[in-house]
């Protein structure tokens, strides 16, 4: 064999293919998380029927689980929470002053929509749940530290990782609302992997839209529904932390298949499918590591009289009377919510909603992005309700009449449009060119 033959084998051999790739530009990520269940009797979030009775315990716990991502100087927070949606503004204010010094300036801080936490609109305010549910106002209080204790935490553990992403669509959600066939369905289920350079995941993102709404209403006990038992699933055999994140379920419900009954059951077979698509994401290219966010805050006129007394009784009625006066004090002035719209690479979109979008806002979203993949994040950092399509308001029905969905008529549109600007923009498809100021409803 030619000596110079040899030394180029010996070469090769020195300096593997995998050491070469551990090499490359890579991300930076770290996982943590923090038990939020409360640790006394409170209200329940979900079931208007339950009106402010008191949980009874514990079915299994409430976890708030945080992703952290760099890319060079840019990070961006993930959190999915156990909860029926997003931090309340108050929250989300004292959540961004305690990660900001951390160079933190982008959070997506997100609830699963479960129906079996905890209220957490009350405060210590007399009439908001001072005086009456102190435990609540309590725990309230101290969650938004909670949530920034599992970011800070997971910033402190940031270490290499590939980023890689996969889908496949499922059959198991359906329409609850639309009137009209077909149904719209948005059937997909998307995996991202974060893997260390050994190839091992340092932890799973999962994104499926499906309300989480199999434990019985009667059950006053806290509990993740469906999404904590998948997760459970895929961290025992993926040994790696899972964080899920709720989509556009505002009309989406589970559909169990045959032969699956209850949460535990749906769970599980999500869970195995969760896993089979984790591991062929792992042979698939890993994303370009970069990170571009905006945030967008817009303004909404309502389709109901929030200062009106007598609309005020009848949410007390649906509800409680403390939670409907924190809910209008909230919207006083109109509907003011706040979006956030990232790219990681130049293949993986991500549009924050702050309530309940229905699922033809994320098939427009993933038709129109121009990237492989495009998410919407539903109850992320807020909860407006109801975001319906203009077709689903016209249809009505519950989640599409005023009631409950107070916003104006096609604000879902038009938050959607404006991510989608930004997601061009993000990626220099308009140079040159001022950034369109978000048009405010009358």
């Amino acid at each position: 064999m030619p000596l110079a033959v040899l030394l180029l084998l010996l070469l090769v051999a020195a300096h593997p293919l995998h050491a070469r790739a551990a090499d490359a530009p890579t991300f930076l990520a770290g996982v943590a998380q923090r038990d939020i269940t409360p640790e006394k009797p409170t209200p329940m979030w979900g079931y208007g029927s339950r009106h402010d009775e008191l949980s009874q315990g514990v079915l299994d716990p409430l976890l708030a689980k945080a992703i952290v991502l760099q890319a060079d100087d840019a990070k961006l927070a993930i959190v999915g929470m156990d909860l029926g949606r997003g931090p309340t503004p108050a929250m989300m204010s004292r959540i961004r002053s305690l990660v900001a010094p951390r160079g933190i300036d982008r959070v997506l801080i997100c609830g699963s929509h479960t129906h079996h936490g905890p209220v957490i609109e009350l405060t210590d305010e007399p009439g908001l749940g001072g005086g009456k549910f102190d435990d609540a106002a309590e725990y309230s209080r101290k969650l938004p530290d909670l949530i920034a204790e599992a970011i800070l935490e997971a910033d402190e553990k940031l270490e290499p990782v590939a980023l890689r992403v996969s889908g496949r669509d499922l059959k198991f959600n359906r329409n609850r609302h639309a009137k009209r066939d077909p149904k719209p369905v948005d059937p997909r289920l998307t995996v991202a992997r974060f893997d260390r350079p050994d190839g091992t995941p340092l932890t799973v993102l999962v994104h499926f839209a499906a309300h989480p709404v199999m434990r019985s209403g009667e059950v006053l006990k806290f509990s993740a529904d469906f999404p904590g038992v998948m997760r459970a699933v895929v961290e025992k055999e993926l040994n790696a932390p899972c964080v899920f994140i709720q989509g556009a379920a505002g009309d989406l419900s589970p559909n169990p298949q045959p032969g699956v009954h209850g949460a535990d059951d749906f769970g599980r077979a999500l869970g195995l499918q969760v896993i089979e698509l984790a591991r062929s994401a792992a042979k698939v290219p890993p994303i370009a590591p970069s990170i571009a966010a905006e945030e967008q805050r817009h303004a909404f006129s309502t389709r109901i009289n929030l200062k009106s007394a007598v609309n005020l009784f009848f949410y007390g009625r649906v509800f409680f009377p403390e939670l409907a006066r924190s809910f209008f004090k909230e919207f006083a002035d109109g509907m003011k919510p706040e979006t956030t719209t990232a790219i990681l690479g130049d293949e993986l979109a991500i549009v924050g909603l702050p309530g309940e979008p229905f699922c033809r806002h994320a098939l427009r979203l993933r038709e129109r992005a121009g990237v492989p993949h495009a998410l919407i994040f539903g109850y992320c950092n807020g909860h407006f309700l109801y975001f319906p399509t203009i077709e689903a308001a016209a249809e009505g029905g519950y989640g599409a009449d005023a009631q409950m969905s107070p916003i104006a008529l096609g604000a879902g549109e038009i938050m959607l449009d404006r991510a989608l600007i930004d997601l061009y923009r993000l990626r220099g498809k308009f140079p040159g060119e001022e950034p369109t100021p978000s048009p405010e409803a009358e």
